[in-house]
């Protein structure tokens, strides 16, 4: 995944690459500088000129290396900025596109997790860790060549040592990417408890479990530790073997040199330049051994984010969608419909479920928790599929329908008045980004918003916080439902749109939306039923099957779940009035 990004920049990483290859070799030509200095320009009467001239060569060269490698370091850290920010977007689009039941069995706070954490890992591992390791090869393995050049006696011995470095490598390497994903994952699970719990604060004083949740999060920063120790353990002991075989292996050799100076085989500016280079490719060899961990964990948390970026949509619009007919109906069938939730196979949230909601009419759905109520909401909307039956809008069945043209057509007001951490102008009009301030003002007007939204410091430009935080709950919920006015869609789902309101408020918001639901097809899922008298029908839902329908006159005198439900909420309603 990372190298896919990475060769969507192939001029960048050239330039890297090359500046990468020109401080290395570089590197390398400081030693073969020192053996002619030492040679050449320490000999009993050497030429001034000479000497000046190797000295001056080993200037060059460090000029070159200054500056190649600072054109590395701009290169390969804007790829790993670069390639990070692509990542982010790439997995951001592709969360956006998966269905509700991902989400059910996937935390979407660990998913959060991935995005800042495993791209924070991946963006080092691109950055630095990669031209560390990537330079520090190039050293290596010219170093040795340079060796050879010098004195391949002495480096003939390198090829016993060089398996004894790679044996532990490999037999270190699996045990270290296991515990290193591990270690990302234990990472994931303190940013998902952090967010859980700062996001439900407010019922933790609550109920003054603030000691609680400090020993749960405890438990879940040691076990965290507990998996980064034995991932250092392991790095640790790998470090220990790789120095010492890379340095007792030099160490050797280095003596076998000195043999040869002292037995006049050897020069005294081959020595040299032959200690200098064996420093660098030992050098090499042990940073290597040091960025192999970084590059571990940078594979882990690239894997992790593979996993969400291989991730099918299980919802998606067909190679060929059938178009819905314009101008729209508004017409909403639901045939034989049975469905159970990815979580809870074992129970049918519908079952066997058929009704047709002709244009323009306003159908309330009541009925006990759990009669799958919202669940006609979410089918309504695309975001299941039923195992079996069909939906149709406007004779057009879901499935062979695009998502995003159904959706087009549907404005909804959830339970909760869900908003955005942004202001109250891009919160109304976020079903219709192109609304100008007269239509956001004429859809808060009608639902009762304006009031309050004019007493913003800012106006329509004021923050409203993190999910509307700097407003009161019937407040956010009016905002939500000048947000579905404003999208003037045909079909208007309604859940439970008036349950956050006071009497007052709920009045006059009724009385909007009694106005918004002409012409019209409007689905209303209602627990307090005196918001659904008016409806052109009623639909009473048990164990997800309709058990009643009719007005709510005939309803209340038919005897049935709907007579007692009403009964049971009128009566409570009137002793509290009482």
């Amino acid at each position: 995944m990372v190298w896919r990004e990475l060769f969507n920049y192939p001029g960048r990483m050239a330039v890297a690459g090359v500046a990468l290859v020109t401080a290395a070799l570089a590197t390398l030509a400081i030693p073969y500088g020192f053996r002619a200095v030492i040679d050449r320009g320490f000999a009993q009467g050497a030429d001034h000129g000479a000497i000046r001239n190797w000295f001056l060569m080993l200037l060059g060269v460090v000029v070159v290396l200054a500056v190649a490698s600072a054109v590395r370091f701009y290169s390969v850290s804007w790829l790993g900025e670069r390639v990070v920010a692509d990542i982010r977007l790439r997995a951001q689009r592709h969360l956006l596109s998966l269905a509700p039941s991902f989400f059910e069995s996937n935390s979407p706070k660990e998913i959060a997790s991935r995005m800042t954490a495993d791209t924070a890992i991946i963006e080092q591992v691109v950055g630095t860790t990669v031209s560390i390791a990537l330079r520090n090869t190039i050293m290596a393995i010219g170093g040795v060549i340079f060796l050879f050049v010098l004195a391949p006696g002495l480096t003939a011995w390198l090829l016993i040592a060089i398996p004894l470095v790679i044996g532990p490598i490999t037999i270190f390497s699996r045990r270290l990417r296991a515990i290193s994903r591990t270690s990302q994952d234990r990472v994931a699970d303190i940013g998902a408890m952090t967010a859980e719990v700062l996001g439900a604060l407010r019922v933790v004083q609550a109920f003054n479990q603030e000691g609680r949740e400090g020993a749960r999060f405890s438990d879940a920063v040691e076990r965290t530790f507990d998996t980064a120790r034995t991932r250092i353990l392991i790095r640790s002991v790998m470090t220990a073997i790789l120095m010492f075989l890379i340095f007792g292996s030099i160490t050797v050799i280095m003596w076998r040199g000195a043999i040869g100076v002292a037995e006049g085989a050897i020069t005294g500016g081959t020595i040299a330049a032959f200690v200098v280079t064996s420093g660098i490719v030992a050098g090499a060899f042990s940073s290597l051994t040091e960025v192999y961990g970084n590059l571990v964990r940078g594979a882990g948390a690239a894997s992790r984010l593979a996993e969400l970026l291989s991730e099918e949509p299980a919802i998606r619009a067909p190679e060929r969608p059938l178009a819905l007919p314009v101008p729209p109906r508004g017409k909403i069938a639901f045939e034989n419909v049975t469905f159970r939730y990815p979580t809870r196979p074992e129970v049918a949230a519908l079952a066997d479920f058929t009704l047709t909601v002709e244009p323009g009419e306003t159908v309330a759905i009541v009925g006990p928790s759990g009669a799958g109520k919202s669940t006609l909401f979410q089918l309504a909307e695309r975001f299941y599929d039923p195992q079996s039956g069909r939906l149709k809008i406007d004779g057009v069945p879901l499935s062979s329908a695009d998502p995003a043209e159904v959706r087009d057509r549907i404005a909804l007001v959830p339970q909760e008045g869900v908003l955005f951490g942004a202001s109250a102008r891009d919160n109304l009009r976020y079903g219709k980004p192109d609304a100008d301030d007269a239509a956001i003002w004429q859809a808060a007007r009608a639902a009762n918003a304006e009031g309050f939204l004019r007493d913003l410091p800012q106006g329509l430009d004021t923050f409203l916080g993190e999910d509307g935080a700097r407003l009161s709950g019937g407040q956010r919920q009016r905002i939500a439902i000048a947000r579905a006015l404003l999208r003037d869609a045909p079909i208007l789902l309604l859940d439970e749109a008036t349950s956050a309101l006071d009497a007052e408020s709920e009045r006059l918001v009724q009385d909007a939306l009694e106005t918004l639901m002409k012409n019209r097809t409007t689905l209303v899922i209602a627990h307090r039923l005196s918001t659904v008298r008016e409806a052109d029908r009623i639909v009473v839902m048990d164990g997800g099957r309709i058990v009643e329908q009719g007005t709510h006159a005939s309803l209340s005198q038919a005897g049935g779940l709907y007579a007692r439900l009403a009964a049971l909420q009128f009566d409570e309603r009137a002793i509290a009035l009482g």
